[in-house]
C-alpha cells in the first residue's frame, strides 16, 4: 500500500464521463462537453492541500489521476475523514454552496485535477440542464455514501466498519477499472483507516 498515483488508462474516458456513465445514459453531445471540463491539468503534490477548512474557494477540481482525503480537524487537533476521493470525484462539493469550505481536502499521492469554475458548473442549468442535472444527481448518490458511513460509525463493530470501508472503495475503484475483482492498491495508512471509521490505531491494528 505505498504512494501511488492513479493514471487514466490509455484509451479509457476521462474520469468523470466514467463515474457519470456508470449510473445514467451520457449523450453524444454531452459527451464533448465532460471532455472540456475535464481538460485542464493542475498538479498537486503528496501531501499539499488543495482546499481548507475556513477558507474562500470558487473553483472545484476534478480529479484525474491520484488520491485525496476529504477531513476536518477538530479543535483539539484530532481528524476526521470524511472520504477518501478517487479519479472522477470533485473536490469542493458540497461545500462550494457555502460561504466557506467546510472540510479540508488534501493528496495523498501526487495528484492531477482539472479546475473547473463554480460558475461555470452552476451555468450548465442555463446551458445544458440535462447534463447539470446528472451532474448534481451523482453528488446526490455521494450524500447516500455519506449516509451509510454515519450508519458504519454509529451501529457496525469494528470489524464491520473496515470491512465496510475497503469493499466501498474496492467497488468505487471497479467502476473506474482501476482494481480486480479482489485486490487494489493505495496508499492506506492504519492511522487514515482509524481517522475515517472512528477507531484508535491499536484497534484498526
Amino acid at each position: 500500500m505505498g504512494s501511488v498515483v492513479l493514471p487514466v488508462r490509455a484509451g479509457a474516458a476521462a474520469p468523470l464521463t466514467q463515474k457519470l456513465s456508470q449510473s445514467v445514459p451520457l449523450s453524444a453531445s454531452e459527451l464533448p462537453l465532460l471532455r472540456d471540463l475535464q481538460s485542464g491539468n493542475r498538479l498537486f503534490r503528496r501531501g499539499q492541500e488543495i482546499i481548507a477548512e475556513g477558507r474562500k474557494y470558487r473553483t472545484l477540481f476534478i480529479i484525474m489521476e491520484g488520491v485525496g482525503v476529504r477531513y476536518r480537524v477538530l479543535r483539539d487537533g484530532r481528524r476526521h475523514v470524511l472520504n477518501v476521493m478517487l479519479p472522477g470525484d470533485i473536490a469542493g462539493v458540497p461545500g462550494c454552496f457555502f460561504e466557506s469550505a467546510l472540510y479540508s481536502v488534501r493528496t495523498l499521492t501526487d495528484l492531477r485535477a482539472a479546475p473547473v469554475p463554480f460558475a461555470r458548473i452552476m451555468g450548465l442549468f442555463h446551458t445544458h440542464p440535462q447534463l447539470a442535472a446528472k451532474m448534481f444527481w451523482s453528488f446526490s448518490c455521494e450524500t447516500a455514501i455519506y449516509a451509510e458511513h454515519l450508519i458504519a460509525i454509529g451501529r457496525r463493530n469494528a470489524l464491520e466498519r473496515v470491512a465496510h470501508f475497503l469493499l466501498e472503495l474496492l467497488t468505487r475503484l471497479q467502476g473506474l477499472r482501476l482494481a480486480d475483482e479482489r485486490s487494489f492498491s493505495l496508499p492506506l495508512t492504519q492511522e487514515l483507516i482509524a481517522d475515517a471509521l472512528g477507531l484508535s490505531v491499536p484497534y484498526v491494528n
